[in-house]
């Protein structure tokens, strides 16, 4: 039995609405998780990285003011540190995420979503 499509989805986001909407339109019914409120653990996210083949900060939203206002651009954070910033601050993930296929993309743009079905 395969996985099923998770989606890390903010509703309020148009990449996220986007993607939700091309998985919806293919005949995919992801399960939702809006990371704002339910984020991933730290091994969630480790493994999306790992996945995305991503440090931290490629995945993170480095214009957002917690960004800064966390210290989170210090170089000498490492790895473990970042993403337990990340998970304490979901808003800095940047999104959405799609997990389909034991493969991970960001839909940014929302086609990127399309490799991994």
């Amino acid at each position: 039995m395969t996985e099923p499509t998770r989606l890390f989805h903010n509703p309020r986001c148009s990449k996220s609405r986007q993607t939700l909407e091309l998985l919806t339109a293919r005949g995919i019914e992801p399960e939702i998780i809006r990371y704002l409120e339910t984020p991933p653990t730290e091994q969630e996210l480790a493994h999306i990285l790992d996945a995305l083949g991503y440090e931290p900060r490629e995945l993170m939203r480095t214009k957002e003011k917690e960004y800064k206002d966390l210290g989170l651009d210090n170089p000498d954070l490492n790895r473990d540190q970042l993403i337990a910033a990340m998970t304490a601050n979901p808003k800095l993930i940047e999104r959405p995420i799609v997990l389909a296929n034991g493969k991970v993309a960001v839909g940014r743009p929302p086609e990127n979503v399309l490799s991994i079905l």
